[in-house]
């Protein structure tokens, strides 16, 4: 059943899986702002595993929201950006994380309540 978030069987679920991801959202904001190489991403997103983010991209690449270039050379540099709907799915999705930064505060104080 297509459409239906709610239905357990309708696809979206699994792409909301993936944009719900721990590191999703910010690796996709980092992206948007520029291209970026492996350890550029990981020396922004502060925290992220190298299993985490390798995975993360992974995800987003086999769901058409990030790019991956691999250019000539030794080693091989490997570039990420963001697809168009990868560009989409950022856009929709800084809002909230606009909003996460606007009341993580308030919501760390009523979680130690």
């Amino acid at each position: 059943m297509t459409g239906d978030v709610f239905h357990k069987d309708c696809p979206a679920r699994e792409v909301l899986g993936h944009l719900a991801g721990r590191w999703t959202i910010l690796v996709l904001s980092a992206l948007v702002a520029e291209p970026r190489r492996y350890h550029e991403l990981r020396a922004l997103v502060a925290g992220v595993s190298d299993k985490s983010l390798a995975a993360t991209l992974r995800s987003l690449q086999q769901d058409g929201l990030v790019h991956r270039e691999v250019g000539a050379g030794r080693p091989p540099s490997v570039t990420y950006s963001v697809t168009e709907l990868g560009r989409g799915a950022a856009t929709a999705l800084n809002p909230l994380l606009d909003w996460i930064r606007a009341n993580a505060a308030e919501i760390t104080v009523r979680r130690e309540e």
